[in-house]
């Protein structure tokens, strides 16, 4: 039910992010002055150790990227922000690479999850978005019963919507973890060892 239900929701999150991720490969050199310091920091990083490619770390940082779409879905417009930078640097990464057997060999088999996932998240946040619209849009309509009363049917009212975008939150996560263990166990180990035969 929570996927049938909000499934346009769903489709227009996955057209947002297909759509950035497009634009991010086309226009990759338009895009250079703007992602390339965040590529260098973060390669920084991982030379340095500050950043590892563990699961912990993978993990976490994809887990907040999908609950800040979740929870700041209440303002409707920034999850779909959210989602399509997250598309534009994927967009972006993919055409800056050295080649494209290159990058899809170290995109591809940890994307198959995370990218839905993170469609997901989005879907979530604008899921709860509708919660609280319909949430407010009750509580309007119920002038008769005092204010505790309107606030007790407005959230009876609206629960199963609320349930919806746990759902999708709950499945997004798992996607995540998913993604987050190929990626550390799969992706790097086995991305790197086909480039030294292909290079």
């Amino acid at each position: 039910m929570a996927f049938s239900e909000n499934w346009n929701i769903i489709i227009a999150s996955a057209a947002i992010f297909f759509i950035a991720l497009i634009l991010g490969y086309l226009f990759q050199p338009a895009l250079y002055s703007y992602f390339n310091p965040l590529v260098e920091d973060l390669s920084d990083k991982v030379r340095s150790g500050v950043i590892k490619l563990t699961f912990q770390d993978i993990f976490l940082n994809n887990i907040m990227i999908v609950l800040r779409m979740f929870i700041l879905g209440v303002f409707f417009f920034i999850s779909p922000l959210i989602l399509a930078f997250n598309g534009f640097f994927a967009g972006y990464f993919i055409s800056s690479a050295p080649n494209l057997t290159y990058a899809l060999v170290l995109i591809i088999p940890h994307a198959i999850f995370e990218f839905p996932s993170c469609i997901l998240g989005c879907a979530s946040g604008l899921v709860l978005f509708k919660f609280v619209y319909n949430l407010i849009k009750t509580f309007k309509r119920e002038k008769e019963r005092k204010f505790f009363g309107r606030i007790a049917n407005a959230y009876s009212e609206n629960f199963n919507i609320l349930l919806q975008a746990f759902i999708l939150l709950s499945v997004s996560s798992v996607l995540m973890i998913v993604a987050g263990i190929v990626e550390v166990y799969i992706t790097v180990p086995v991305g790197m060892q086909i480039m030294s035969i292909l290079s």
